[in-house]
């Protein structure tokens, strides 16, 4: 029997893509703005593109925000892309009076570059003749933590450095503890690409959108969803 998904569908997020991604790897999946099947899912994946603080806000009109909290609090297998990496933690750059998820502690953060593309911090959209352009967008591999936490090593089976996976974003986040940290990328300078606690995964990059590896993540997601 196939293992049931939600999607949660917030109004911010490429939510088609995500739900037949996560189809085509063998899951019953359901797009859903109801706090009770999302409740009553196997897994949840929390999509989604746009800003961090209507993100917040939606989830918080809904009640989704109370289901989501629950759902990591069971240790419920998890999945956040994007957008749903950057909730799970306390607040955003992008909107500072706008307070996330909190389930990591810590804060995202804008990329800055230098014109020498050194890290030094220039005032927000001001990035001429950086080599590194504001937003990342594009393809870059990850390289995982040195001790990967036995979630992150479900999620990532069969992944090396040599992967690429499609990036798409201005912000990043910054883990107060670094042992949540599950992947790093290099853009500029080496940031936090993907999370991980328990059965909570959660990544910067899209899958559904990088191709056979971004797959072959949802496909081990898919797997443990099934297994629990």
């Amino acid at each position: 029997m196939k293992p049931t998904i939600a999607v949660i569908d917030y109004g911010m997020g490429n939510l088609r893509s995500v739900a037949k991604a996560l189809e085509k790897a063998g899951a019953l999946v359901q797009v859903t703005d109801s706090p009770a099947i999302v409740k009553k899912a196997q897994g949840v994946v929390l999509p989604g593109v746009g800003a961090f603080g209507e993100a917040s806000r939606r989830l918080k009109s809904t009640g989704l925000d109370k289901v989501i909290r629950a759902s990591l609090a069971s240790d419920k297998p998890f999945l956040g892309i994007c957008l749903g990496l950057q909730l799970l933690f306390e607040s955003s750059e992008e909107s500072p009076k706008a307070k996330g998820l909190g389930f990591w502690k810590g804060k995202v953060k804008r990329f800055r570059f230098s014109p020498a593309g050194l890290g030094a911090c220039l005032p927000a959209g001001r990035h001429s003749g950086a080599p590194y352009k504001v937003p990342h967008m594009g393809w870059n591999t990850v390289t995982q933590s040195r001790d990967p936490n036995s979630g992150s090593k479900n999620i990532l089976k069969g992944i090396t450095g040599k992967d690429y996976f499609y990036f798409v974003h201005s912000y990043y986040p910054v883990p107060k503890d670094r042992d949540v940290i599950a992947l790093e990328t290099h853009y500029g300078k080496s940031f936090c690409s993907a999370a991980s606690q328990g059965r909570v995964f959660a990544c910067q990059f899209h899958p559904e959108k990088s191709g056979a590896q971004g797959q072959r993540i949802l496909k081990n997601f898919v797997k443990e969803v099934a297994s629990c």
